[in-house]
């Protein structure tokens, strides 16, 4: 699915091109820290925990209880999954394909 035409502009493209820049992950938690609050980051965080788990066929029950997020946000987290641009799933697949291969 394509990404919602709302969000493309020429303030999220420049951001989006400066998170690309990133090298490292120390670098992306100094960036990370000075434009967001760490609560952000930390939500931001959860949700990309909740869709792994949501992916993984864990009860709403158990995402809260691992993850302290609200059953409105797993709601949420839940329909971009399933019916949102993708990229979860994108990022999930990713995510798996570089475990499998740190697995020996």
């Amino acid at each position: 699915m394509a990404t919602d035409e709302r969000l493309r502009d020429h303030l999220n493209d420049a951001l989006f091109d400066a998170i690309l820049l990133l090298q490292d992950r120390e670098e992306c938690y100094r960036f990370f820290e000075d434009i967001a609050t760490i609560a952000e980051i930390k939500a931001l965080a959860q949700r990309l925990e909740v869709a792994k788990l949501l992916r993984e066929n864990v009860t709403y029950a158990e995402i809260a209880e691992h993850t302290g997020a609200s059953t409105a946000t797993i709601s949420r987290v839940k329909r971009c999954l399933y019916f949102g641009a993708d990229g979860y799933q994108l990022i999930l697949d990713r995510l798996a394909e570089r475990e499998e291969k740190e697995v020996p």
